[in-house]
């Protein structure tokens, strides 16, 4: 994961990581490039984790609120979201709140916690 943090930062993209008052990781978020292709360089991935105990805290809409934030200033104009399971209700909610659109699903592209998913 240290390892994984300081390559997004060394690419230029933003890492964020939510701690409680005693260090405690209540989630990250960080963008990635979309796609190698120069043709793409204004297009990012985002990928967000909350750690079961800090659900429905409000923690995942802070860190995707700072990470598009980030990113605008950057200048990024697109942000994709590839949610890892289409039955992902809580991740699908929390970008649809921050104004992300459903642009199509990929069935049983991932293998994830011993299923496919889309």
């Amino acid at each position: 994961m240290a390892r994984r943090r300081e390559g997004v930062i060394a690419e230029g993209y933003p890492h964020i990581v939510a701690t409680s008052e005693n260090g405690a990781i209540l989630g990250y978020t960080y963008a990635t490039a979309y796609r190698s292709r120069r043709a793409y360089r204004f297009a990012i991935e985002n990928l967000i984790y909350v750690a079961p105990e800090a659900k429905g805290r409000g923690v995942g809409s802070a860190l995707l609120a700072e990470l598009i934030a980030r990113c605008t200033s950057q200048g990024f104009r697109l942000m994709v979201a590839v949610i890892g399971d289409s039955a992902n209700l809580a991740s699908i909610g929390l970008h649809a709140a921050h104004g992300f659109q459903p642009a199509g699903k990929l069935p049983n592209v991932g293998w994830k916690h011993g299923q496919w998913v889309d």
